[in-house]
């Protein structure tokens, strides 16, 4: 365990909101934008839902009370979706609330398949009362596109992503040419849409078919954003805003780190040579 700590404090902006902060702030001077997450999925009862729910409230009041990004990402089991939709909806709308009175924004995670229809109806939901939500794609499921079009139908704001969860294949792609190819032909989609949407992606080849596309439709640097995880590439990252792109670092922190870390280390086999030629340095 120790080990794979070591690891996480790589992707992880600590474990208390003041650690949050001070990571949030550094990037900010560094000219990039950030949406904060708060660790945490599958809570067992109303009771750790709604604690989840205040941690919220307070790290938006927070991000407005230091000038940072009031941006914030929230995982659907992590406010009640596996307990009742109904409460998951509940729990959205008021942090959507206060993120509305802040001048903020909530991003609602995508996790496993087993969850997108709930996920899918309570984003809506809460976007039909006209409060700031916006969701997330993953491009390995196979009923992606689908989902899009419902989702720009609403005018909802969407991060693209390939995605982090085992899924079968009835369900997802499981050759990486296909999960590619959608997301090039959601990616197309979006940025022609008229929302501005966060292409999420470290893949250097749709990076740049996306800025190459965008090129060729006229579409300004401005109308969209490239989002990337804290602790992945940060110089590339850097590169980007250096020329110009609009560049948002998802920095999650939290005592929950540890599902959020075993995901990292199956995306990416640098990430396990990371963990291991840093452990024996210390």
């Amino acid at each position: 365990m120790s080990l794979l700590f070591f690891f996480a404090k790589r992707f992880i902006a600590g474990e208390t909101i003041e650690e949050m902060l001070r990571v949030a702030k550094l990037l900010k001077g560094q000219g990039f934008a950030t949406t904060v997450d708060n660790l945490g999925e599958h809570v067992g009862n109303i009771d750790e839902s709604k604690q989840a729910v205040d941690l919220y409230l307070n790290i938006l009041r927070a991000l407005k009370k230091h000038n940072l990004d009031i941006n914030v990402s929230v995982k659907p089991t992590q406010i009640g979706l596996e307990i009742s939709p109904d409460l998951c909806f509940e729990n959205l709308k008021i942090i959507a609330q206060e993120a509305h009175g802040l001048g903020g924004f909530v991003r609602v995670d995508a996790e496993g398949s087993d969850t997108t229809s709930a996920t899918v109806d309570v984003i809506k939901e809460v976007r039909d009362l006209g409060l700031p939500v916006g969701a997330v794609i993953q491009s390995m499921l196979r009923r992606s596109a689908t989902d899009l079009v419902s989702f720009l139908e609403s005018g909802i704001k969407i991060r693209l992503c390939k995605g982090a969860y085992k899924e079968p294949v009835d369900i997802a792609y499981q050759d990486k040419k296909e999960v590619d190819r959608q997301y090039v032909a959601l990616m197309k989609r979006l940025l022609t849409s008229g929302i501005h949407h966060g292409i999420a992606t470290h893949d250097d080849k749709i990076i740049e078919e996306t800025k190459k596309f965008a090129k060729q439709c006229g579409i300004a640097k401005d109308r969209f954003e490239f989002q990337m995880l804290l602790g992945i590439r940060p110089k590339f990252q850097q590169k980007l805003v250096n020329d110009g792109w609009k560049v948002r670092v998802y920095v999650p922190f939290g005592k929950s780190w540890l599902p959020y870390t075993y995901r990292r280390l199956r995306e990416r086999k640098e990430n396990i040579w990371f963990v291991a030629k840093n452990f024996f340095r210390q």
